[in-house]
């Protein structure tokens, strides 16, 4: 399986691109910005995207989905829980200070328990709020990847003082649904390096 993390926009969202070899299928994950990049990226494998998924709507995440579903095609997943902070990109923009991005039609709504395919490939979708209320996880048993956004980070969690932020969820979300997984799975958070579930377990402070 290709894999390569790209640190986007301003705020260095981590994108994560997966492709298959053999079909040359890719599913493109938080595509917050620098589409030009994550489309040199897509061109260099050959491959195309079947699918843009959306941990979830800040604008670092879903800022360029637009865009590179106008570029391949393909449809965007997110969980509806987000749809009213994605309603309000131009809010989330002016925060920022920059420009309201383009946005698009969500075209599947994820909800904990669907999986995405990329050839025989499952990307599982746990829902994974409080950082947002629509915040989902990937969990590729395939690959013993999960793809965290900004829930679980190397030696931290997601803030929870943005609108939509509860942190009593997001400890239960991590608990509940992330910590089960196994002590080896790489974590590839929304930003920064990434870590493994056993180290966080072990080392994160917010979780001890």
């Amino acid at each position: 399986m290709i894999n390569e993390i790209l640190p986007v926009g301003m705020l260095q969202c981590n994108c994560s691109i997966f492709g298959d070899e053999q079909s040359r299928e890719a599913v493109v994950i938080d595509p917050g910005d620098n589409i030009d990049e994550i489309l040199a990226v897509l061109a260099r494998h050959s491959l195309k995207v079947t699918a843009i998924v959306i941990t979830h709507a800040h604008i670092d995440h879903i800022g360029g989905a637009a865009k590179l579903k106008a570029a391949t095609g393909a449809p965007v997943h997110m969980n509806q829980n987000d749809q009213e902070l994605y309603d309000h990109l131009d809010v989330q923009a002016g925060w920022l200070g920059m420009e309201t991005p383009q946005r698009t039609t969500i075209d599947v709504n994820v909800k904990d328990g669907d999986s995405v395919a990329l050839s025989g490939t499952a990307f599982h979708v746990l829902h994974t709020p409080g950082h947002t209320q629509g915040s989902i996880s990937l969990w590729i048993p395939a690959e013993n990847k999960l793809i965290a956004g900004d829930t679980l980070f190397r030696d931290s969690i997601g803030r929870t003082d943005l609108p939509g932020g509860d942190g009593r969820q997001i400890l239960r979300s991590i608990h509940d649904k992330l910590l089960p997984l196994p002590e080896d799975a790489i974590v590839v958070p929304g930003h920064g390096p990434n870590t493994t579930i056993g180290r966080e377990k072990e080392r994160n402070p917010f979780l001890t």
